[in-house]
């Protein structure tokens, strides 16, 4: 048997089990989490029943439901906002583009994943009760200080990605219930979304990335038949683009968008068969698009300029029925997608202070709480619904899901021997590795360039000017004038 037949041989065999044993891991109710079973739950014959049909997932599908419920939260509601900055036609091509370079950097990060644990297992080296995080990965195959480069952009980018959920969640129920404002909804909901300390790790998340993708497929099926039946307001404006700031604030919304996937490690270490995460992501993103594209050119062309000054595309359309159902579904929808950017904010705080292989459930959501805090706290602060997401865009995404993937790739794969004995060679739409490398130093520029420094300097631009409008810890974003 040649060398890489035997590589081959030992990658299938370690990856026929997610724990490296013969073994899969079950999540127990009964206080213990990531217990080892005997059963098959990939469906080829293990029992049934209620806990892993709605609880315990790690398919195919689950990945796929994961990663495109957890691209398309909140920003489906900024997306019409950024259409009125960049204008329709860069607003179609830029979601496109993005689209297709997100779900590059997400396979190149599957790739990663799969060559790092395939070093480790030949090592001998088990993840029981461990869950696999990219900071890891990078610190496997490239060493510490990209491991510490890993950890300060995930990290960051989850924490206010799930500060952006929190704002999201305020802004979204005021517009069913005024009598409180949103610094008060936000108390409220950071209450409610603390209770994501209870999920135990993305197996979990079966049934709710299911309903969270069905939430915003209603959702955005609902703007785009809400703002065609509504028409063209009267005298309607399109004068986008007017000005670099707002064009390249609305264009890093965008990268905002189809970076989604710092979670995919997680996702993938999730699976049950990781190797087959691979094309996961750009069919998630193609559906994605059937959301993206129409409610947010339907809401441009209804409104045109006025969506200048309405960041949530609710605040909008009439209140009813309709819309007071999708409210509450995108609700629930970022309820989830919080625990979807808080779990690996959880681990890693988890591995710091040494209780990430505990098996009580109880005891781990209570150390986990203090994660909660500061996004708490970052989300009374920064409540600038839409702004935010274009600041964190072209500060954090650009580096998290674009860059680093990218560059850490390229280092990864630089000498001959490690391209001869790559657990994962090009794609069949990639002729050689050649074109690999200029291809992820095509997205290194662009991103650094495009998405960092002209989206860095006009998302802080807008950032700033929000802070003066309304000042930090505004009480009430946006909100309309009381009546008297």
């Amino acid at each position: 048997m040649s060398a890489n037949q035997t590589e081959e041989a030992i990658m299938a065999s370690s990856y026929n089990n997610s724990d490296g044993n013969g073994t899969e891991f079950k999540t127990m109710m009964s206080g213990e989490i990531d217990k080892p079973s005997d059963e098959d739950h990939s469906g080829g014959g293990g029992k049934l029943n209620m806990s892993s049909i709605l609880w315990h997932g790690g398919s195919v599908y689950d990945a796929w439901f994961s990663c495109a419920s957890n691209q398309v939260a909140q920003v489906l509601l900024t997306l019409p906002y950024s259409f009125s900055q960049l204008g329709m036609l860069s607003g179609i091509l830029l979601q496109i583009f993005y689209g297709i370079l997100g779900s590059w950097t997400a396979y190149l990060i599957s790739v990663l994943y799969v060559e790092y644990r395939t070093r480790k297992e030949k090592e001998n080296v088990r993840f029981k009760n461990h869950v696999i995080q990219w900071f890891e990965v990078l610190d496997g195959l490239l060493g510490p200080y990209w491991k510490a480069l890993g950890l300060f952009f995930n990290c960051t980018f989850l924490l206010f990605g799930s500060v952006i959920q929190l704002i999201a969640c305020a802004s979204n129920i005021y517009y069913i219930n005024d009598h409180l404002d949103k610094r008060t909804w936000t108390y409220i909901f950071g209450a409610c979304c603390a209770t994501t300390v209870f999920v135990p790790s993305f197996h979990n998340y079966r049934i709710w990335s299911f309903l969270g993708l069905a939430m915003t497929t209603y959702t955005a099926w609902y703007l785009t038949i809400a703002a065609l039946v509504h028409g063209r307001v009267p005298d309607v404006g399109h004068t986008a683009p007017t000005s670099m700031v707002l064009y390249f604030t609305g264009a890093t919304n965008i990268l905002y968008t189809f970076g989604g996937h710092a979670v995919t490690v997680e996702i993938m270490h999730a699976m049950w068969k990781p190797q087959k995460f691979k094309y996961i992501y750009l069919i998630a993103t193609v559906y994605v698009f059937t959301l993206t594209l129409p409610s947010a050119a339907a809401m441009y062309w209804a409104y045109g300029d006025q969506l200048l000054n309405h960041s949530n595309a609710f605040s909008l359309l009439p209140k009813n029925g309709f819309r007071d159902t999708a409210v509450i579904l995108m609700l629930i929808h970022q309820f989830i997608t919080f625990g979807f950017a808080c779990t690996p904010l959880y681990f890693v705080w988890e591995k710091v202070i040494g209780m990430h292989e505990t098996k009580s459930i109880f005891l781990r959501a209570l150390v986990r709480l203090p994660v909660v805090v500061p996004i708490w706290f970052f989300a009374i602060i920064f409540p600038f619904f839409g702004p935010i997401n274009s600041a964190v865009g072209a500060l954090l995404v650009t580096f998290t899901v674009y860059v680093i993937p990218a560059t850490a790739h390229m280092i990864t794969y630089r000498k001959p021997l490690a391209r001869m004995n790559a657990a994962e060679k090009p794609p069949f739409f990639m002729p050689s590795w050649t074109a690999m490398y200029i291809f992820n130093i095509f997205v290194v520029v662009w991103v650094l360039i495009v998405g960092f420094g002209f989206g860095g300097w006009a998302s802080i631009t807008n950032f700033i000017r929000q802070i003066d409008t309304f000042g930090l810890f505004a009480k009430c974003y946006q909100c309309p004038a009381p009546k008297h």
